[in-house]
């Protein structure tokens, strides 16, 4: 058999692997367009802290391509979050695919252009790693065929190709940056200052340390040692899928990573060939037709463009100044990942409070608000919000590393508590000012620490804080200045 043809039509043994992999994104797909249809429009939205009708008249179609450029309304939104979540369920239960190879790709074409339309309209909301990463993974999956279909074993290896680059991009980046990867001490404030801790973190914080400096040699070895062997006949492919299972399992039960975790735990799958699978997965693959010319010179056709479009990808992991997470074309088709070259110590947070007091005095009586996921109350556990993605609470945790000015949408959403606007409330655990907006809003910045075993034991808290100082001081609507510059970034009142 040619290498070509091996190519096309040499993934006998990768039907089970084809079936997770294809159900695994779908369950993304679900999980990214819930957040749409919860999150989008208060963040987003016509009326949103960063409203997309605005962003649109700074950007051209070509530099971020988005069917929103003809309709950036809330109703569009919200009509195409709901669309994505009828498509999503239908390539999770595997209807579209027993209608051939045409319905299949028409599903999974749709799936990414949607998707694709929010993440490039999103501006900050949307700035993540793995938005990039389930576009890529997405596209991929329409050229994967149907049921009846052999899976071009083409597939395969151009989604081991894609978990590599996130793998070794991740471990390259850390040997390049912050010194405690090198000196094996980075867990020793990772579990405690990650974006968006869960139930799981202080125990993890709390190890011994010896436990900590073997993580990050497990890190290191799962990360720049271990994707080599993903392009390994079976076993040792799956030898190699294995351990990223079980390093990602590690990681989803220590923090909210929103979907990163599962999403790499589900293109961790791509190692695994039926012969492994068939033993949890029981299923008897149907009678399997080979891809047809139309089909194969579309596959070929595949695989050129991903090479030619690696270039980039390659050039940044082999230079000194990598990036983290970059996208070189606006569709989002071959990328660069990377995660954590730099780990905070100590962690800051950004606490915002409100008062309905006519007058701010030494004496006012402020009442805080209360984020669902990121850390506030010092008696609260963080709660397990993974693979959902709270973007408000991932954003407060990058605004607690810079200054307000470098975070607009920071100060809209401000205006927008003085306002007590619902859609942005409804993005919060609690609201102290149920039956009326508070008269100011100001934040404050606090360092947070995990409370020790005796701490958490004699107190019940699982955090203390101590106050840095203020992050933005006490503002009104009846400022002019104040609401000038919200208006001037949600676009309101033109």
């Amino acid at each position: 058999m040619s290498v070509v043809r091996q190519l096309l039509c040499g993934g006998e043994n990768y039907w089970l692997t084809r079936l997770v992999l294809k159900r695994g994104l779908a369950f993304v797909y679900f999980l990214g367009f819930v957040a749409v249809i919860h999150q989008f429009k208060p963040l987003l939205g016509e009326h949103g802290l960063l409203p997309v009708p605005l962003f649109l008249r700074h950007v051209t179609f070509w530099d971020s391509p988005s069917i929103f450029f003809w309709w950036p309304k809330d109703f569009a939104f919200d009509l195409f979050g709901w669309i994505g979540i009828a498509l999503s369920l239908l390539a999770l239960t595997g209807l579209a695919e027993r209608f051939g190879n045409g319905v299949a790709a028409l599903t999974w074409s749709l799936l990414w252009i949607i998707y694709l339309s929010y993440v490039n309209v999103g501006q900050t909301f949307y700035g993540f790693g793995w938005e990039t990463l389930l576009l890529e993974a997405g596209f991929l999956a329409i050229f994967f065929g149907c049921r009846k279909t052999t899976p071009p074993f083409l597939l395969i290896l151009l989604y081991e190709w894609l978990l590599f680059r996130l793998m070794f991009g991740a471990g390259l980046i850390k040997l390049r940056g912050d010194p405690c990867w090198r000196d094996l001490t980075c867990l020793n404030y990772h579990y405690e200052t990650q974006p968006m801790p869960n139930p799981w973190s202080w125990y993890f914080h709390w190890q011994p340390e010896w436990i900590h400096k073997f993580g990050v040699l497990f890190n290191h070895f799962a990360e720049l040692v271990v994707p080599f062997a993903y392009f390994a006949p079976m076993p040792v492919s799956g030898v190699a899928g294995l351990i990223t299972l079980f390093f990602h399992g590690w990681l989803f039960a220590s923090g909210n990573f929103a979907f990163l975790g599962i999403l790499t735990l589900v293109l961790a799958f791509c190692t695994l060939s039926d012969s492994w699978l068939r033993r949890v997965v029981p299923v008897k693959p149907p009678a399997l037709t080979p891809p047809g010319r139309a089909y194969s010179a579309i596959l070929l056709g595949l695989g050129i463009g991903v090479a030619a479009l690696s270039f980039y990808p390659i050039r940044n992991m082999l230079s000194p100044y990598q990036e983290m997470n970059a996208s070189f074309e606006p569709l989002h088709l071959v990328n660069t990942y990377g995660a954590f070259g730099s780990i905070t110590r100590p962690r800051y947070e950004v606490i915002v409070e409100g008062t309905d007091e006519a007058q701010v005095t030494e004496n006012t009586r402020w009442r805080e608000y209360e984020f669902i996921g990121k850390p506030g109350n010092v008696m609260r556990t963080p709660p397990q919000v993974a693979p959902y993605h709270l973007r408000l609470d991932w954003l407060m945790w990058f605004a607690a590393l810079s200054s307000p000015g470098e975070q607009p949408w920071f100060i809209s959403f401000l205006g927008k508590l003085l306002e007590n606007d619902q859609a942005v409330l409804s993005l919060l655990r609690t609201n102290p000012f149920p039956d009326h907006p508070p008269k100011f809003v100001r934040a404050l910045l606090y360092e947070y620490h995990f409370t020790t075993p005796a701490e958490r034991k004699a107190t019940g808290a699982i955090w203390k804080r101590t106050l840095v100082g203020v992050y933005f001081p006490p503002v009104s609507l009846e400022n002019e200045q104040f609401r000038r510059l919200v208006n001037a970034i949600t676009g309101a009142g033109e």
